[in-house]
């Protein structure tokens, strides 16, 4: 079965942009090529930079997959938490 991808809303792509680096940041997985300036992220100056080490890495891909799964399993939690709130007349 093919993968799609594509994003209902394609201008949604920054603010899960911004939700992905911001868990990141509260496990506390570093993830380089993220400076938090334009995202306005409250984590933002925690990323981009291995701290007490030499090595820079960049994007996603030194990640395990059982870090990587913990994000985007964090991720869907909060958007479907979000869904329910708003279903229940909440706002946000």
């Amino acid at each position: 079965m093919p993968r799609n991808n594509q994003k209902l809303v394609p201008e949604s792509r920054q603010m899960l942009d911004q939700m992905k680096y911001e868990i990141a940041a509260e496990f506390g997985i570093q993830v380089g090529g993220y400076t938090g300036k334009d995202l306005n992220a409250e984590f933002g100056d925690e990323l981009g930079s291995m701290s007490g080490s030499s090595r820079s890495y960049s994007g996603w891909g030194h990640l395990t997959s059982r870090e990587n799964g913990s994000i985007g399993g964090e991720m869907t939690k909060r958007l479907v938490r979000s869904a329910e709130l708003l279903a229940a007349g909440y706002k946000l």
